[in-house]
């Protein structure tokens, strides 16, 4: 399978002079040239997530003259965003992403027309939004989404770049039905919950952030112009410990079922609570007020770092990290009915598995974890 592509975008008419000034180093280029400045002008572009792949990419995008770019992201800006999110500033705490984006993205470049789709992707509205586009870049942050953009782009027949970040590490790809894999290809199956971090939960580096986002802008860039050969078939994976870049041949599977709809959210990722009791933030709260007027006894447990406690807690919570619970189930206030929170879910119920097995059954976690609890507003 070949990853030379033709050009993805018909050529836009002749640049202007301001656009031939700006652009000058881009169109030096031979793979590029007029030509190809044309083909970015006329392109149109979605980004899913103004986040920390997000915000490189359409900095970049911008740059390189790329004439519509949509963002879609329904979240604001928050200040522990602003280490990765280098789209924002201080100032832009508490705004819209996608409004933030928007500024940052015409202060870059005021020739670039920007499309803000304050929203979030669903089963909905995903085939209607990535419809409107050439070609999609992908920077959210969990699975369900990737597998709506997935769908939603074979349906359309649109290529879609993906990246991914964890810690100190990141993958890239193209995907493109028809003419290559797909997502599902690569993952046919979300992982089990609970068995993959978030970035909120793990952390991540900023610095990988561009390195993975500045790479899905340069093959977003090659799709556009036909310049190179693009990642299609392969899956670029970076390790910035090691500091090295690999990659891995993907092809598409016959077997796979093919794609008839975008598959809703719950129905892709379902998460199976059965064996994970739970309560809501409301019940915390209720709780934490009984437990204070000496009518409710439990024992509040944060099992995320204490980097995480330190920085932001839930009142009246004690800190016991995961890798430390795991370690000795029992010795976690033995004989006490236990309230287990994380930032997100994903380790509190990692952690109620485990205590269930060593035999505690007075165990709940508090679903949606502290994110839930300040979306309360408690």
């Amino acid at each position: 399978m070949s990853a030379r592509l033709p050009p993805l975008v018909r050529p836009a008419p002749d640049l202007t002079d301001q656009e031939r000034r700006r652009y000058a180093r881009q169109l030096l280029l031979p793979q590029i040239g007029e030509e190809g400045q044309r083909r970015l002008k006329a392109a149109r572009v979605l980004v899913v997530g103004a986040g920390g792949l997000g915000s490189p990419a359409l900095l970049y995008l911008a740059a390189a003259g790329v004439g519509t770019i949509g963002v879609v992201d329904d979240d604001v800006v928050d200040e522990s965003n602003l280490q990765r999110q280098v789209l924002h500033g201080t100032d832009d705490v508490g705004r819209p992403k996608v409004d933030s984006a928007a500024d940052a993205v015409a202060r870059a470049n005021p020739l670039v027309r920007v499309v803000r789709h304050r929203e979030r992707l669903t089963a909905g509205n995903a085939l209607d939004v990535v419809s409107g586009y050439d070609l999609v870049l992908d920077g959210s942050d969990n699975f369900a989404t990737r597998y709506l953009v997935n769908d939603a782009c074979v349906l359309a027949g649109r290529p879609w770049v993906w990246g991914a970040v964890l810690r100190f590490d990141g993958q890239v790809a193209v995907f493109w039905q028809g003419r290559g894999p797909t997502y599902r290809d690569l993952f046919p199956e979300p992982p089990a919950p609970g068995t993959v971090p978030s970035c909120g939960e793990a952390g991540v580096v900023g610095g990988v952030c561009a390195a993975v986002g500045s790479t899905m802008v340069t093959e977003a860039v090659k799709l556009i112009t036909g310049a190179g050969s693009s990642l299609l078939g392969r899956v670029l994976v970076h390790d910035a410990l090691a500091m090295t870049w690999r990659t891995l041949r993907l092809a598409p599977d016959p077997r796979r079922a093919p794609v008839t709809r975008v598959a809703p959210v719950d129905e892709v990722c379902a998460v199976d609570d059965a064996d994970v009791p739970g309560l809501d933030a409301a019940e915390l709260a209720r709780r934490l007020r009984e437990r204070d007027a000496g009518r409710d006894r439990f024992v509040l447990v944060d099992v995320r770092e204490p980097a995480e406690h330190a920085a932001h807690a839930v009142p009246g919570s004690v800190l016991v990290p995961l890798a430390d619970l795991l370690a000795d189930p029992g010795a976690v206030a033995p004989g006490e009915p236990l309230v287990l929170h994380c930032a997100g879910g994903t380790r509190s119920a990692q952690a109620l598995r485990a205590l269930r097995e060593h035999g505690r059954a007075d165990v709940v976690h508090l679903r949606g974890g502290i994110a839930a609890w300040d979306a309360l507003g408690a």
